[in-house]
């Protein structure tokens, strides 16, 4: 599995090579390693379902006893081939879809970083590297939605996407450590194993919170759920694949993970009932007031999310089976719907549904393929998508709410109704619509949803194809086995009626749309005081807060640049020496005559350098404290130390003799109210240094030397000292070293690439 995923980011560095080098190949080409292994994990089907999970352990930090584990369960495979099975078509639909030009190589490249990253978050076993896999896919993210960085939109829609999501990250992380020190280990399996002991652990509360956190806003649950329909910012082929079959669904699975572990307890089941059905019930009103293709399916997509949710706290068996059927049959019809959206923009220049119509003249196998995708939608048999809703409407029934959460259920589901019929039919049906740059979509614009659509059609029929995998999946939520034999029919049941209800009404609201849409845009509550202007209001006010922070600290004046830092590091460090306290050895205390005298001319030299009237004057008093503080080292044992002092002092002494001939002559300040404090804080300045320089002294440094000769090779596997401190004992602050430069030289080349475009633009 690492190779696997290792070898999606390798072709991700060599995507822009291969996408300038094969042209409109390049796409073809690099959706081949997706497809195969999707392949490959199709192949692991027959075992996974009988019971035989497939385990890998890497090791990747030794000094920390981190490994890189994996492990392919039912419920990692499903997603596993949702994400390369996808992902290949969505590459393959992208080398159709983007014009060709220079920025597609870098389209690609984080497309399957992003690929690679999502695969890695649904395999491994390890709390914290899931974690770091999901930062990945929000950075990727990040870089996708904005991947039309000229457009204002697309860069908001981006930074929006950013912040919810790694904010919700940062709470994640959080809730995954205390999950991992709770329960005395960092892997998914032996916190399975341990069975619900975390639930009675004190740190329950806030694991739960924290990682539901995390959870609901990648997932896009309510109230973070506005982030997503803003994302529709990107690319078609990115909708498709983050924001149908994939991203959005790694809340999902990490709450179908967990539930094992977290879930059974009134807190786990409310807080995913309540916060499930409020994202159906705002998405679906939501939904009402959008005409755009893309903005309708991704409401829409928000409420399915909203579903799977309310299914993962309902908690039972049959619920959770229901969630992973529905997952499946999700994917498969939205993912092509909004590929459909796609080439319909691209075919046509339009996304707006009320100004597209017969189109099925024009693009045939697309209509095709859309009407197959929307009947799945619908939940109308013989698609695949009516087992997923008959299974969700089921789960409703069997619930101990019944009546709401029916309820729930059939509002839901008429929504999607009409909502697959608005996308899926309605561009396609009626009288044809004029559209002057018209044509009909490639092979590349058109596999994708036709294989979509194609799937759910034949799951549909033969259901029993995907019931070993979704068994096994199911069986990984539940942490129990859980037989699974879908069906296409059950005979006449309350969930029958149901979905015939939700069919009426969906047919009624399809109809009625553009009425509906009109009244929706006198009243809508959720959008004037709806958590977006939250988000709005809380960026206006960091940005407010920064302007004032930023004028409050960057005056301009070294001197005032300096108080400041002088001060922080008094608090800061002062306030950590007083509460730990020091102990000075007594050795220390010992000075000698020459010594007192000695350090009495370093103290006179630097107050006549700064008490000074003449730059001649002031320069010859910082050579003295110079030359001093030489001595010092040659009087305690560092004859280097005092050749670099002598040399270094030497050369500042000239060249500043050499400069102040250039200066004015220096200017007698006035005398100010506020000299005292500041004479205060370099005296505080001062007694620190010389307090830190007696807290160093113990231990003495021949044990510290000897500590680093001792342990280099054995902790560092390295002869050369120096390198080994440099790497490993001082390894983060090489690395905070290293991240400045790296910084500076980013700033650089930022600097550079706008004096060559301003200079083209003149």
């Amino acid at each position: 599995m690492l190779p696997g995923i290792l070898s999606i980011y390798i072709m991700a560095l060599l995507s822009p090579l291969i996408a300038s080098r094969f042209g409109r190949a390049g796409g073809w080409l690099i959706a081949a390693l997706p497809a195969g292994l999707a392949i490959y994990f199709g192949a692991q089907i027959p075992g996974v379902a009988a019971g035989r999970p497939v385990m890998s352990d890497h090791l990747w930090i030794t000094g920390l006893d981190m490994r890189l584990a994996f492990a392919l369960d039912g419920l990692s495979l499903l997603m596993a081939l949702l994400i390369t099975g996808i992902g290949a078509l969505v590459v393959i639909f992208a080398e159709g879809y983007l014009p060709p030009a220079r920025d597609k190589g870098r389209f690609y490249a984080f497309l399957l970083m992003f690929m690679a990253s999502m695969l890695g978050l649904v395999l491994t076993d390890d709390l914290i590297v899931m974690f770091v896999f999901w930062e990945l896919t929000s950075f990727s993210s990040f870089m996708l939605i904005g991947h039309y960085h000229d457009r204002a939109e697309a860069r908001a829609a981006a930074l929006q996407a950013l912040v919810v999501t790694a904010g919700g990250g940062l709470a994640l992380l959080c809730g995954l450590v205390m999950l991992g020190a709770a329960g005395g280990s960092f892997r998914f399996s032996e916190l399975i194993a341990s069975g619900g002991a975390i639930t009675q652990h004190e740190l329950y509360l806030p694991i739960v919170a924290l990682v539901l956190l995390g959870a609901f806003t990648k997932s896009a649950q309510f109230p973070f759920h506005f982030w997503l329909p803003n994302a529709m910012e990107a690319p078609a082929p990115v909708s498709a694949y983050l924001h149908a079959a994939t991203m959005v669904k790694a809340g999902i699975y990490l709450m179908a993970r967990l539930s094992p572990i977290l879930g059974g307890t009134l807190l786990w089941q409310y807080t995913l009932i309540g916060f499930g059905g409020a994202t159906v019930i705002a998405a679906s009103l939501l939904s009402l007031h959008q005409k755009d293709m893309k903005r309708l399916l991704a409401y829409s997509t928000v409420s399915s999310l909203g579903m799977m949710t309310f299914l993962l706290g309902l908690g039972t068996a049959g619920a959770l089976t229901a969630m992973v059927v529905f997952l499946l049959a999700h994917a498969l019809y939205k993912g092509s719907l909004f590929l459909v959206a796609g080439a319909v923009d691209h075919a046509t220049g339009e996304r707006q549904v009320h100004k597209l119509g017969g189109l099925r003249r024009s693009i045939p196998i697309l209509s095709a393929a859309a009407v197959l995708a929307a009947i799945s939608m619908a939940g109308l048999p013989p698609l695949f998508g009516f087992i997923g809703k008959e299974g969700f409407l089921q789960a409703a029934v069997d619930s101990p709410w019944a009546a709401a959460a029916s309820v729930l259920a059939v509002a839901g589901s008429a929504v999607l109704v009409a909502v697959g019929f608005q996308v899926g039919l309605r561009p396609f049906i009626g009288a044809p619509s004029q559209h002057p740059h018209l044509h009909a979509p490639g092979l590349a614009l058109l596999l994708g949803p036709t294989v979509l659509a194609t799937g759910g059609a034949v799951l549909g029929l033969w259901p029993g194809l995907a019931s070993p995998l979704l068994g096994a999946a199911a069986a990984a939520a539940t942490g129990r086995p859980t037989p699974l034999k879908l069906a296409l029919w059950h005979g006449p049941n309350v969930a029958l009626l149901l979905s015939a209800i939700a069919l009426v009404l969906g047919l009624i609201l399809y109809i009625l749309w553009d009425r509906v849409f009109s009244a929706a845009g006198k009243l809508n509550p959720i959008g004037v005081l709806g958590p977006a202007r939250a988000y709005a209001a809380l960026m206006k006010g960091v940005s407010s807060f920064a302007v004032v922070q930023t004028n409050a600290l960057q005056s301009g004046y070294l001197r005032r640049y300096m108080l400041l830092i002088v001060c922080t590091t008094i608090v800061l460090v002062g306030g950590m020496l007083g509460r730990n306290g020091i102990d000075v050895p007594e050795e220390l205390l010992d000075v000698r005559p020459h010594e007192f005298m000695l350090a009495a001319l370093i103290i006179v030299a630097a107050i006549a350098s700064v008490r000074s009237q003449s730059w001649m004057a002031a320069v010859a008093a910082m050579g003295v404290v110079g030359f001093g503080v030489a001595a010092v080292f040659i009087l305690f044992g560092a004859p280097d130390l005092a050749m670099t002092q002598f040399l270094v002092e030497t050369l500042t002494v000239i060249l500043f003799v050499l400069i102040i001939y250039h200066l004015p002559k220096l200017a007698r300040m006035p005398a100010r109210s506020f000299e005292l404090p500041r004479i205060l804080v370099a005296i505080a300045a001062g007694v620190l240094m010389a307090v830190l320089v007696l807290a160093a002294a113990h231990p003495s440094p021949r044990h510290v030397s000897e500590f680093y000769m001792n342990h280099s090779l054995p902790d560092g596997q390295g002869h050369n000292v120096v390198n080994v401190i440099l790497v490993d004992f001082r390894g983060l602050d090489t690395l905070g070293e290293i991240t400045v430069l790296a910084a500076a030289a980013l700033d650089v080349l930022a600097l550079v690439q706008i004096r060559r475009v301003s200079r083209r633009s003149i």
